[in-house]
């Protein structure tokens, strides 16, 4: 007795009636007309399946990929629904086919922007490396290979490749590898230095100081560089405490009104 799916659709949606097809299924022992049977059903239902892959569009993965990925699914969702369960296959499809997509873009898609040039050369020579695993078994294509297979230079070529390896990051906690003392990532790398910043800003002021009259300078030099307090430059100078405070705002207001007027 042979078991056809039909054609005929559910009054609210297109899915197709395969019930009596799994029932079917489910009798059956591993062979030749099981699978094919099986084949028949993924066939049925290979559109919804196309559906849902349809839904992630335009997320950075080829369409064709994600329909790979979704026909996937749906193979794992026939061989695991189980009828006598009483829930319709589509309920419990669906879900698989999605979350097996959402899989596949955890650990396939980029942790990090990349630019669109960048994935592009990757997919042409992932498709590449694809092809070229068929004619050149048991070694990996050279670079040339690779190019004149995908119709890109070399140099595009290694790049497609590094892109290859940049699907996630690493944490930087990760122990690197080769380290007998548990060295983590975090620990090669360097910290932004603040002093750096103090340099540039030493710098751009140079100029305006250079502009002032040789007490402003001094006592400029002799608050912020040498630590002196106010008192202590008054008596050094032989002014009062009062002058030396109205001098030093007075500089640092011309000296930042300069450098404003500069950057804009």
């Amino acid at each position: 007795m042979h078991t056809t799916v039909s054609t005929r659709h559910h009054p609210h949606d297109d899915a197709p009636d395969t019930g009596e097809a799994f029932a079917r299924l489910a009798r059956l022992a591993d062979g030749p007309e099981r699978e094919a049977l099986r084949d028949e059903i993924v066939r049925a239902w290979l559109p919804m399946a196309q559906r849902v892959a349809g839904r992630y569009r335009g997320r950075g993965e080829a369409v064709e990929d994600l329909v790979q990925v979704a026909a996937l699914g749906l193979l794992k969702a026939v061989d695991r629904y189980d009828p006598a369960r009483g829930n319709a296959f589509e309920s419990y499809a669906v879900p698989t086919v999605t979350g097996e997509i959402k899989r596949h873009f955890r650990d396939h898609m980029w942790m990090l922007h990349v630019p669109r040039r960048v994935q592009e050369v990757r997919a042409r020579v992932r498709t590449a490396l694809k092809e070229l695993s068929q004619t050149t078994p048991g070694r990996q294509p050279t670079v040339a290979e690779i190019a004149a297979c995908a119709h890109l230079d070399e140099d595009d070529v290694r790049l497609g490749l590094e892109a290859l390896d940049c699907f996630a990051t690493l944490s930087l906690d990760a122990e690197l590898p080769g380290e007998d003392d548990g060295c983590a990532l975090a620990d090669t790398l360097g910290e932004l230095d603040a002093g750096f910043d103090l340099v540039i800003d030493r710098e751009a002021v140079k100029p305006a100081l250079r502009g002032l009259p040789e007490r402003e300078r001094t006592i400029l030099y002799l608050r912020y560089f040498r630590g002196m307090t106010q008192l202590g430059i008054a008596e050094q100078l032989g002014i009062s405490q009062m002058h030396v405070s109205r001098l030093l705002s007075t500089c640092c207001s011309t000296l930042r009104e300069q450098l404003l007027t500069e950057a804009a």
